[in-house]
């Protein structure tokens, strides 16, 4: 899976050393939330971590504080706050016309999108089961695999357009195949999966009677227009198969507040509910009461939301090129995938991401940390840039020192 997520059959520590589990061996941690370490002992500005340095919607936290304010302080229903539920459905219906959702039976308030995928694929897919995952993929999806002792399956997604091959992902399907992740905008590529895409999945899940686990979280955050993010759950074949999982982060920049949730049909909600319980058994109330302000901003905030990260987006993409990197822009999400061909020829992204943060002081992701096999990703950084302008323009400043300390 994710860098070092894979091992030779059932690893043994030594004898003299502690015994931890083999699943557990199979993995390391984030490579991405070590950047950020990394990034705050050396005074590095953060292009690793998606996170916003910015303030969340002023609605947001005033909700938050009354809520504290009026002692919102004890368990909150384990599934959600039937008031938040009730406006996350709203939100839905209201983003997408058609789609209903039942608030009382198809939604799960969880701690965070992490934990919403986590709880879904140990509620619903069994050891020995086969998962698809596109590859490259966001790291936490291979752990989330091993850790419900599912059996991957990997489909490449190629550059430099990161495009899907049809005869590749029917070779995948077979009668084992108990799910397919999404990632629609796409982390680390900023694909946004397109409706042709989608309905050859459809196709595919209804011939196999495979489910969709599809991580939504950018959803708002795609430069393609109107109509440019389409929800798994929409496609036709697709309704009453989809778990898809979603949460506060990204959209409203509350990356720490942990609020996420899953909307998938009642039976599946009632398996991914049982297993949320006995995970963390709830969300924090207080802030699911902002989540409710957030679901109730107007459809202003999300075009605005979309034009704020192109902004950013061509920002950091004009500084990117002249330093000597190439790439594809993103059309959704907030990273860029650069090729490190010109500027580190013999391909060490760990050590070209580490001498970056030591040297010049900017932090991205070793691209080896989203491919199944590391040496597939060595040519590949990642940069993003859930960014104020001058942070990013401080980056931009820092980076063109990058040529000197590589020659």
């Amino acid at each position: 899976m994710a860098e070092q997520t894979t091992a030779s059959a059932s690893p043994r520590a030594p004898a003299n050393q502690p015994r931890i589990s083999a699943k557990a061996m199979t993995f390391t941690e984030s490579v991405i939330r070590e950047m950020t370490r990394l990034a705050l002992v050396h005074g590095a500005v953060n292009l690793a971590q998606g996170f916003p340095d910015f303030s969340c919607p002023q609605e947001l936290k005033d909700a938050a504080k009354a809520a504290i304010d009026a002692d919102v302080n004890q368990y909150a229903i384990t599934w959600g706050a039937a008031e938040f539920r009730a406006e996350i459905a709203a939100k839905v219906a209201r983003t997408y016309p058609g789609w209903t959702v039942d608030p009382e039976r198809e939604i799960c308030v969880t701690c965070g999108s992490t934990e919403a995928m986590i709880a879904t694929m140990l509620a619903l897919v069994d050891p020995g089961d086969e998962v698809i995952m596109f590859d490259p993929y966001y790291e936490n999806y291979g752990p989330d695999t091993i850790l419900s002792g599912a059996v991957p399956k990997l489909v490449r997604l190629h550059a430099p357009d990161w495009s899907i091959d049809p005869a590749e992902l029917r070779a995948a399907f077979s009668d084992r195949t108990r799910a397919i992740i999404l990632n629609t905008p796409h982390n680390p590529t900023g694909k946004v999966l397109r409706r042709e895409e989608l309905e050859l999945v459809a196709e595919l899940c209804q011939r196999h009677d495979t489910l969709v686990f599809t991580d939504e979280i950018y959803e708002h955050i795609q430069y393609l227009g109107p109509g440019g993010h389409i929800p798994p759950a929409t496609i036709p074949g697709l309704e009453d198969r989809t778990v898809t999982i979603n949460a506060l982060s990204k959209t409203y920049a509350v990356t720490g507040w942990r609020v996420g949730w899953t909307i998938a049909p009642p039976a599946y909600t009632s398996a991914i509910r049982k297993v949320h319980d006995f995970l963390t058994v709830g969300a924090a109330a207080p802030l699911q009461a902002g989540g409710v302000a957030a679901m109730r901003l107007p459809a202003e905030y999300y075009t605005g939301l979309a034009e704020q990260y192109r902004a950013r987006r061509d920002l950091l993409c004009a500084s990117l090129t002249a330093t000597g990197f190439t790439f594809r822009p993103p059309d959704g999400a907030y990273y860029v995938m650069c090729d490190t061909h010109a500027l580190d020829p013999a391909g060490d992204d760990v050590a070209l991401t580490r001498r970056m943060i030591t040297e010049i002081g900017v932090a991205a992701v070793p691209g080896s940390s989203f491919f199944a096999n590391p040496a597939d990703g060595r040519h590949i950084i990642r940069f993003g840039y859930p960014k104020r302008h001058e942070t990013l323009r401080a980056a931009a400043d820092r980076l063109t020192g990058l040529a000197q300390l590589i020659g």
